[in-house]
C-alpha cells in the first residue's frame, strides 16, 4: 500500500493515536486495508474515507477505556492497537522512551527498514501528537503525519536532537515498535 497522496486524515485533533493506528494495521494487514482501499485500486474513495473516520472512533474507544478520549492516546493503547495487527505474525508492540540526544535509534531503524511500521509520539514540552515512521529513503526517514495525511519526511539526527520539523513538534518523547519473540 502506498500512502502518498491517499491523504488519510485524523477525523478530530484527538484522533492522531487511531489514526496511526488504523494506517499501521492497513500496513500489516490485507484484509484490514481491503476495507479501506477501492477493490483493485490504489486509492481511497468515499466508503474508505468514511471507513477511515468511523474506524478512528471505534479504535479511539477500543484503546482508551479508561484513559480520558479528549487527551488522546496512551503508548500502551497505540501498543495494543498496532498489536491487533501483528500478532497474527507473532508480533507483539511495545513502547519505550525516547532517551534523548544518545539514543541511537538502532531498534527504530532496524524495524523499519525491516519493513515495519514504528509509532513515535511528538511534542514540545509534553506529549502531544502520534506520527508513523512508515519506511526509509537512504537515511530519511518516510513518516505518515496524521493531521495533514501527507508522508514528511524526519532525518534519525533531527529526531535525536529533538529538532524536527514538519510534523507538528520538535521532539520525540516515545516509539511504538515491534517486539520479536525469540
Amino acid at each position: 500500500m502506498k500512502l502518498a497522496g491517499l491523504r488519510l486524515r485524523q477525523r478530530d485533533g484527538v484522533t492522531c493515536g487511531p489514526s496511526v493506528a488504523v494506517v499501521a494495521g492497513a500496513l500489516l494487514d490485507p484484509t484490514y486495508r481491503a476495507a479501506l482501499m477501492r477493490p483493485d485500486a490504489q486509492d481511497v474513495g468515499a466508503p474508505g474515507r468514511a471507513w477511515f473516520a468511523s474506524e478512528q472512533r471505534r479504535v479511539h474507544a477500543e484503546v482508551n477505556r479508561l484513559w480520558p478520549r479528549r487527551l488522546g492516546t496512551t503508548p500502551m493503547g497505540v501498543a495494543h492497537a498496532l498489536t491487533v495487527h501483528s500478532a497474527p505474525f507473532g508480533v507483539r508492540y511495545r513502547w519505550r522512551l525516547f532517551h534523548g540526544r544518545r539514543d541511537p535509534l538502532r531498534d527504530v531503524l532496524g524495524e523499519v527498514n525491516a519493513g515495519w511500521p514504528v509509532a513515535m509520539l511528538v511534542g514540545r514540552f509534553i506529549p502531544r501528537h502520534w506520527v508513523l515512521i512508515v519506511g526509509a529513503a537512504g537515511e530519511t526517514l518516510q513518516c505518515y503525519e496524521p493531521s495533514s495525511g501527507e508522508l514528511r519526511p524526519a532525518e534519525p539526527a533531527a529526531i535525536r536532537r529533538a529538532r524536527l520539523t514538519g510534523l507538528g513538534y520538535p521532539r520525540p518523547f516515545a516509539f511504538v515498535l515491534p517486539h520479536h519473540p525469540r
